[in-house]
């Protein structure tokens, strides 16, 4: 399946672990200015494709020099902030926020590509960009892979990060059509979880004792429980409908599965 060979999960190290990241001004609630993220969003996201995946336009934005550089200077706001002097609801919103304009830029730079994973800066192909260097944070140079798994993860332990990044495939859950912010992130959170575990991508019983869902679920699966009852237990907690009726017989086995095409409408 596409997914065994992801390296899901796994951090690269680097300049982020020797920064104290989780740090934090509880008093300093100020918002921040992510209006250039919204109008890009706007723009350039299809939510209303029959798939029940958003879609984003990379071809139609690669061609429009004025909102390359409106993304531009959007990731360029952010790097030059310091979120450990916010509190802690707005860093997190930060950080989801800049992994995914830095992702849609890394696409958008390398456009037209099948998957994400065919970028990449290394000697192994099919590695994708997650541990090559594309951002800097308060003059400290990171990966992809040093927000997710070295900064968001260990700082906030929250599964439903999982549902906030976007890495820029079908696989994987919505990108969000709205900007993270600190008074909206629960309400994010909680919507990215119910809409992905109620989609076919992210769970879908076969029947009483077969099921296939996310690799997400498997790649780290210590986020959800450390076991496929954990796993279970977290899809329960989300599901609706149908699948919430099925969860109630299901005592069998879970095979899983990720589609890394590229989650664009014209895929080259």
């Amino acid at each position: 399946m596409l997914g065994l060979l992801a390296l899901g999960g796994v951090s690269c190290g680097g300049p982020s672990t020797d920064v104290a990241w989780g740090e934090n001004d509880p008093t300093n609630t100020a918002p921040l200015d992510h209006g250039a993220w919204q109008v890009l969003l706007d723009a350039y996201l299809i939510t209303d494709d029959p798939s029940g995946v958003n879609l984003v336009d990379y071809g139609k934005l690669r061609a429009n020099a004025a909102d390359r550089e409106r993304l531009a200077g959007y990731i360029d706001y952010l790097q030059e902030l310091d979120p450990r002097r916010y509190a802690k609801d707005v860093q997190m919103a930060y950080w989801i926020n800049l992994y995914n304009a830095v992702t849609l830029r890394v696409v958008v730079d390398e456009y037209p590509v099948e998957s994400i994973r065919d970028i990449h800066e290394g000697l192994i192909p099919g590695t994708g960009p997650w541990r090559d260097f594309h951002a800097s944070v308060a003059g400290h140079p990171l990966t992809l892979d040093n927000i997710e798994h070295d900064i968001l993860r260990p700082i906030w332990r929250d599964n439903r990060i999982h549902y906030a990044v976007n890495c820029a495939s079908i696989g994987c859950p919505n990108l969000a059509p709205e900007p993270y912010t600190a008074e909206n992130l629960e309400r994010l959170l909680d919507q990215g979880a119910r809409d992905y575990v109620n989609h076919p991508r992210g769970a879908d019983l076969l029947d009483e004792a077969s099921g296939v869902v996310s690799s997400i679920y498997f790649w780290y699966r210590e986020d959800f429980g450390d076991s496929e009852a954990g796993v279970l237990e977290h899809i329960r907690k989300y599901a609706e409908g149908d699948l919430a009726e099925q969860l109630r017989d299901f005592d069998g086995s879970l095979d899983h599965d990720y589609d890394w095409s590229l989650n664009a409408p014209d895929v080259p």
